[in-house]
């Protein structure tokens, strides 16, 4: 059985599983390593439809974000959710937990997981960024950490 694969390939290929899955993508700045990524986990699917450019699913999800926030980042004092569409991740400071790397990078992730209610939409990656779908496996936390350390 698939550990992973591209989630638009998945659904081009009619392979998303209805029953449960986990979602992680990528957006990535291409004039800094200013990052945020979304990790989705769902069950009990209902329908999943495309158009185009995005996947939607009916059904509930829950959303972890991780945002890296490089040290030269100039508005780092703004919360998250106050900064601009391209830098927005939907908290507050007071709502994640922070890591600070070795190269002074921000690492910030919400300490509890924001509900998707009744449905959710992952738009298709652009350039460098990627959409990527993990089958639920006795080892798909493992399979997660193996991928985040390589990409």
């Amino acid at each position: 059985m698939l550990k992973a694969m591209d989630l638009f390939e998945a659904y081009t290929q009619n392979k998303l599983p209805m029953d449960e899955g986990y979602i992680v993508t990528s957006f990535f700045r291409e004039d800094s390593s200013y990052s945020i990524y979304e990790i989705v986990s769902y069950s009990a699917v209902k329908d999943i439809f495309s158009s185009g450019d995005s996947i939607t699913f009916q059904t509930n999800g829950k959303k972890i974000y991780i945002l890296v926030e490089p040290p030269s980042y100039p508005q780092k004092a703004m919360e998250p959710y106050c900064r601009p569409r391209e830098f927005m991740v939907p908290f507050r400071f007071s709502e994640t937990n922070s890591i600070v790397a070795k190269n002074q990078s921000r690492i910030f992730y919400n300490k509890e997981p924001q509900q998707a209610i009744t449905a959710f939409t992952v738009l298709r990656p652009e350039g460098v960024n990627f959409a990527f779908l993990f089958f639920t496996r006795d080892d798909v936390f493992q399979s997660m950490e193996l991928f985040s350390q390589k990409h």
